[in-house]
């Protein structure tokens, strides 16, 4: 009976150790993916497109959904190039994210936030936007990297047009 004891109890502690291995892991990956999301703010505000694109994933599996058309951007190519000319239509950018929520499962994880952009365009038209981001990510070669984002704006239903102006 004492061996059992003895038994169960180095069981518990195996796996309160195995939970705080997970619990400390974890805390890593989603300290790794706030990282990324302030790398892409200072990307944002200095218009670096290489800094910008270096938080997705370089190839044609990635797939996000943004304000602009087409409906979807498929790949790495036509992502950058959304970037790019949105990048060359602007003058000095003010970008910011808020409400970051990030899950970690493995090497998979997702988050949400509100992002929200100030700026004048090439035309003086100032703008004044904040959408609601959501992002996939996969650990690939050690790397977190967003494989699917969507980006989405409320939509006034009285009017039919987008409500930039909504906050959380």
């Amino acid at each position: 009976m004492k061996n059992f004891v003895i038994a169960l109890v180095m069981c518990s502690i195996g796996g309160a150790l195995s939970a705080s291995s997970a619990y400390a892991s974890n805390t890593s990956n989603v300290e790794k993916i706030k990282a990324l999301e302030d790398k892409f703010v200072a990307a944002v505000n200095a218009k670096d497109i290489d800094a910008i694109m270096s938080i997705y994933v370089p190839d044609e599996s990635l797939l996000v959904f943004d304000l602009a058309p087409p409906l979807q951007y498929v790949g790495a190519k036509a992502y950058r190039k959304n970037w790019q000319d949105f990048v060359a239509t602007m003058g000095p950018v003010r970008f910011e994210v808020t409400d970051f929520t990030v899950a970690v499962d493995g090497k998979m994880a997702y988050s949400h936030a509100v992002h929200h952009l100030t700026a004048t365009d090439n035309n003086g038209q100032k703008l004044d936007w904040t959408v609601r981001v959501s992002d996939v990510y996969q650990k690939i070669k050690g790397q977190w990297l967003i494989v699917h984002e969507h980006v989405s704006v409320p939509i006034d239903l009285a009017t039919g047009k987008p409500d930039f102006a909504s906050k959380p």
